[in-house]
């Protein structure tokens, strides 16, 4: 293993070793104090707890859980593909027992709407870092890759389908539809909160710059935002004369001044901006192998 892929592999860990203590701080101190089922198995277990009325602890069942999850997925996804779960499993059952030893009271007593949003988006922004890391928390992320690589089924839907089932199920011991009604709130905020960890903050936007003035703009580019660009070979079909097309990878902050700079040599350039999710490479984020 080379130099620069230790440096990812161990800040690979270290990524979801902070997601995990976000996630266990989340889950004991907001969500479970106002008993709340989320999504996963993370919501199967508390449902385990809720119903057993505490004799049998989520961390308990979680673990046993995965183990025979991870065992039956072992030879066929290959423990490459499962070697940061079981990091993951290990780690998050040892961080939910510390976390029960240090919060005994919930952190915002009688709010279960804060304390669902507030748990909702801490423990996104766990999963979230976890998921930036190539990892995963174990439970039903195992069931839907195995489902994945045999039947043709979105991850995303896949998982969506079975916490809507899992949060549904706690009318069954709670006989109350507004436990049903918080737990969907926190897949709600989860969600949006996973989504805005994994691509908000390194979401990029691509220009294509159609120019008479394409040489200094394209300098300009260079020397003055120290960003590459492409030049391209274009016809204009209304026209039917030759053009010039500028395509620029920038991050999203960058893109006022890109516009200013443009403006200042060109102001009857022909802009066009749109939003990509990620882009990877040299002066973006690392490439990194698939899990």
């Amino acid at each position: 293993m080379t130099p620069i892929l230790k440096q990812f592999y161990w800040k690979d860990y270290l990524n979801i070793t902070l997601g995990l203590v976000l996630y266990a701080i989340g889950l004991i101190g907001f969500i479970k104090p106002g008993e709340v089922v989320t999504g996963g198995l993370t919501g199967i277990t508390l449902l385990i707890e809720y119903g057993t009325n505490g004799r049998i602890p989520l961390q308990y069942s979680y673990f046993l859980i995965n183990v025979a999850l991870l065992a039956a997925a072992l030879k066929i996804l290959g423990l490459k593909f499962l070697l940061k779960t079981i990091y993951s499993v290990i780690m998050l059952t040892l961080l939910i027992t510390v976390a029960r030893q240090f919060i005994t009271e919930p952190l915002i007593p009688d709010e279960p709407i804060m304390s669902a949003i507030i748990g909702g988006m801490m423990c996104g922004a766990g999963i979230g870092l976890v998921f930036n890391a190539n990892g995963s928390t174990g439970g039903t992320d195992i069931i839907v890759a195995v489902i994945n690589k045999y039947k043709n089924i979105a991850f995303g839907r896949g998982m969506m389908l079975c916490d809507f089932i899992i949060i549904c199920c706690s009318y069954i011991v709670f006989q109350d539809f507004i436990k049903i009604v918080h737990g969907l709130i926190v897949m709600g905020v989860m969600t949006y909160t996973i989504d805005l960890v994994i691509n908000g903050f390194r979401q990029s936007v691509q220009f294509l710059i159609f120019s008479k003035k394409y040489d200094v703009i394209a300098d300009a580019i260079n020397n003055e935002l120290h960003r590459g660009c492409t030049v391209l070979d274009g016809t204009g079909w209304y026209s039917k004369q030759p053009t010039k097309v500028i395509v620029l990878l920038a991050r999203r902050s960058e893109a006022a001044g890109i516009f200013r700079m443009i403006k200042s040599i060109d102001e009857h350039a022909f802009i066009s901006q749109s939003v990509v999710r990620g882009v990877w490479g040299e002066g973006f984020d690392p490439i990194k192998a698939s899990k």
